[in-house]
């Protein structure tokens, strides 16, 4: 499953609600799986966010409707109960982009 674009009831930072979101697999374990949040507002990107273009040549493998955000930062270990379905995953060069964001992202 890693690698894959799944929809999930993501929860926001407050935990006072949640949505359901698309989010990026970054590791399954037995009961859980660790993702990151997609989001379609497109503001302005960050360091360390991976925009996926809808000209990108592995966007349609994606599943995504529109252009998204993969949001590095915004991770979260959920329970595999609260996934809905999958809808892609990320290429060999959108793969790349994304472990070199998360390098640079989490290292102490």
């Amino acid at each position: 499953m890693k690698g894959k674009i799944i929809l999930i009831n993501f929860p926001f930072t407050d935990l006072t609600s949640k949505k359901v979101r698309p989010a990026l697999v970054l590791y399954e374990g037995e009961k859980d799986v660790m993702v990151v949040f997609i989001s379609s507002k497109i503001t302005k990107a960050r360091p360390n966010d991976v925009l996926i273009k809808e000209q990108n040549s592995e966007f349609e493998q994606t599943g995504l409707k529109v252009e998204s955000l993969i949001k590095i930062d915004k991770i979260a270990t959920l329970s595999k109960r609260l996934i809905i379905g999958e809808i892609g995953e990320v290429g060999t060069k959108l793969k790349k982009e994304i472990n070199d964001k998360i390098g640079k992202t989490l290292k102490l």
